[in-house]
């Protein structure tokens, strides 16, 4: 990966507006504030202040799903929050298709 991790394809700092679209589109947590804790689509926990945080364990990123190297843009939809710890385990995987599934059948 040549551009910094969690940076957008010019790589700059995403604006205020992304980040928040892009927290927008995970999980929710059940009984916790939709606005500070939400899962990623592995099942990682996020905590919205600690976005750009990899101290934090709760820390996230903003992701290009078709990353940058391969073609992919800051378009929202190419756009995916992922817990930092994940975001380093997908590097640059297109398509990403972890082995394991975070998420039982009875959860839908």
């Amino acid at each position: 990966m040549s551009r910094q991790w969690n940076t957008d394809v010019n790589g700059q700092p995403f604006d205020e507006k992304t980040i928040k679209a892009v927290w927008r589109k995970s999980e929710m947590v059940e009984m916790m504030h939709p606005d500070l804790w939400r899962y990623d689509f592995r099942a990682g926990m996020m905590q919205f202040e600690d976005y750009g945080n990899i101290e934090s364990e709760y820390g996230w990123e903003v992701d290009h799903i078709k990353p940058v190297s391969q073609g992919g843009t800051d378009d929202l939809a190419n756009l995916q929050p992922l817990n930092w710890k994940h975001n380093r385990e997908k590097g640059d995987q297109y398509p990403w298709e972890p082995e394991d599934d975070p998420w039982p059948q009875s959860r839908f």
